[in-house]
C-alpha cells in the first residue's frame, strides 16, 4: 500500500504501482463507444497512462491538456487517460477541449485496473476512485516509468514521463 495526500491529509491506495522493468498488467476499461478495451489493443505503441481521479477537476483537466499537447507529433505514442468518469462525460470533455491526441478510458465496469495498478484510493473522500499517477509502457509491454503523484492536487512530472519514451 502507498500513501498520497489531498490538501495535506494522508490517504491510502490499494497497493504499489507496477515496478519499472515488469510487464504491465493487462486491463479492462471502457472507451467512449462503450467498448471493452485492453492494454493489448494498443500494442506496438508506447503508452502513457495518465491516471486521474476525474476529468471534472482542474488538475486532471490540466494534465490531460498538457499530455495532449506534448504528444502531438509522436505517432509512436498513445496517451490513455484513465478516470472514474463515465465515457459520455470523458467524450464531452475531450470534444469541448478539442483534445485529439488522448484516448479517455473509464473504470465504469470494474475497479480491477485501479487495484492492479495500485492506485485505487481505499479511504478518505476519494475512496473508490484513483490516485493521480503516470505509468509509461514501451511498445513491448514493459513498464519503463512510473510516478505516483504524492499530492493529488499537484500535476505529474510531464518531462520525466516523456523522457522515459
Amino acid at each position: 500500500m502507498a500513501t498520497v495526500t489531498l490538501q495535506g491529509n494522508q490517504f491510502n491506495t490499494s497497493g504499489e504501482l507496477p515496478a519499472v522493468g515488469s510487464t504491465a498488467p493487462d486491463f479492462h476499461l471502457v472507451d467512449g463507444k462503450l467498448n471493452d478495451v485492453h492494454l493489448a489493443d494498443y500494442s506496438g505503441k508506447k503508452r502513457i497512462l495518465n491516471i486521474v481521479p476525474s476529468l471534472d477537476t482542474p488538475t486532471c483537466a490540466t494534465s490531460t491538456r498538457k499530455f495532449n499537447e506534448k504528444v502531438v507529433d509522436r505517432g509512436d505514442v498513445v496517451v490513455l487517460v484513465v478516470s472514474a468518469d463515465l465515457p459520455f462525460a470523458q467524450g464531452r470533455f475531450c470534444e469541448v477541449e478539442g483534445l485529439k491526441n488522448v484516448v479517455p478510458l473509464s473504470l465504469m465496469r470494474t475497479r480491477a485496473f485501479a487495484r492492479d495498478y495500485g492506485v485505487l484510493m481505499t479511504d478518505g473522500p476519494l475512496a473508490g476512485i484513483t490516485a493521480r499517477a503516470v505509468v509509461v509502457i514501451d511498445e513491448n509491454g514493459q513498464v519503463i516509468y512510473t510516478q505516483l503523484v504524492p499530492e493529488i492536487a499537484d500535476e505529474p512530472d510531464y518531462e520525466a514521463a516523456l523522457a522515459a519514451l
